[in-house]
């Protein structure tokens, strides 16, 4: 038996669980494990095994950009390190806004393991892919949900059964890391690209103003990874707690329109474009405060960073971490792409693009 299964038998005995039937449940691109815990008597419960050696330091609130650097890529970015303290933090912030958040049972920060409810399996993709569920009926809720997620000012700090965990800005540093990964990555991916010095200091100069807009606009709670895969669908709930979230503890201070490009620029599941207008639509008349045809003009500038973004990230997975399955992905996010493209969207991008992307692929 390793080690790290004795933790985990001796955290489930604290926890009064030392008798529960334990199945394993497949894994994710994280370094975090699942498994469902069926205990003698009462409904089934998670285990979150995310050992915190296996993630580089996350960025404490007052670290400098050469402090971040040298932490590594999660401070760097902003992203939680797998930290057991953010999801509890996060999941007591959303069920205290009345979205359906998995209730915390017993958590050990030091070791890196919780135990909380259990949501089910009803998550949107696979329901969608069974047309278990109306499409239009799911995003309208997913839309709903976020647009109550984004209410109010996003706290500095949050709190919740004994631990607080600091909600970071989505600043400039990090969407620049994050918009990094696709000249990074890709070209690993597809040799035939090659972005000289001028390239890239052509992207710098075409993301700096879209940049800007973002980091200036980091005002909500943004759950950070809002897709179908994330989303659980509970119809014995009412209004917005029918929605179920997972996978929020890298949650950030970020402008309302990354969370939007999530949800309708999923790289797991075909939106169409038509789907997209009515959700934008939706989301518009439900947070009525602000300029619409600037929040579009966002929307579509940061949804182009945000599917480049992902490619990077698939690149890297299939590169580096030996899952070819993440390119089947990326047809549908060259056309997510083209459509944050049309106008209004930053036409530089699409110059860089037809410069030094689409002639070699």
């Amino acid at each position: 038996m390793s080690e790290r299964e004795d933790l985990k038998r001796d955290f489930l005995a604290r926890a009064g669980l030392a008798e529960a039937r334990r199945q394993a449940l497949p894994g994710d691109a994280s370094t975090r494990a699942y498994e469902r815990l069926h205990p003698a008597s009462g409904p089934s419960l998670i285990l979150m095994d995310q050992p915190p050696r296996l993630e580089t330091q996350p960025c404490p609130p007052d670290a400098s950009a050469e402090m971040r650097a040298a932490l590594g890529f999660n401070a760097l970015y902003r992203l939680a390190a797998g930290r057991i303290e953010a999801f509890v933090a996060c999941a007591g912030h959303l069920r205290g806004l009345g979205l359906s958040a998995p209730r915390i049972v017993a958590f050990d920060a030091g070791l890196g393991l919780a135990v909380m409810e259990d949501l089910g399996d009803a998550l949107f993709g696979p329901r969608l892919a069974a047309g278990a569920t109306d499409e239009t009926d799911l995003y309208a809720a997913a839309v709903d949900a976020l647009a109550r997620l984004q209410q109010g000012p996003a706290p500095d700090i949050l709190a919740y059964d004994g631990v607080s965990w600091p909600l970071l800005d989505y600043d400039a540093l990090a969407l620049t890391t994050g918009g990094d990964l696709f000249v990074e990555w890709f070209p690993r991916l597809e040799p035939r690209l090659n972005f000289g010095d001028a390239a890239l200091a052509e992207w710098r100069q075409v993301w700096a103003p879209i940049v800007a807009r973002g980091a200036a606009g980091a005002r909500v709670f943004c759950h950070r990874d809002y897709h179908a895969e994330n989303l659980i669908w509970l119809p014995e709930r009412t209004g917005v707690a029918r929605v179920g979230m997972i996978d929020f503890q890298d949650a950030v201070r970020a402008h309302p329109a990354w969370d939007v490009s999530m949800l309708l620029h999923d790289a797991r599941r075909d939106v169409s474009a038509e789907l997209e207008t009515a959700m934008l639509r939706r989301y518009l008349a439900a947070v009525p405060a602000g300029d619409a045809e600037a929040f579009l003009a966002d929307y579509h500038a940061l949804g182009a960073l945000n599917v480049l973004r992902i490619l990077g990230i698939f690149a890297r997975l299939v590169v580096r971490d030996g899952k070819p399955r993440y390119r089947d992905f990326l047809p549908r996010l060259w056309t997510y792409l083209d459509r944050c493209l049309t106008p209004p969207a930053p036409t530089g991008l699409g110059v860089w693009l037809d410069r030094h992307v689409r002639p070699f692929l």
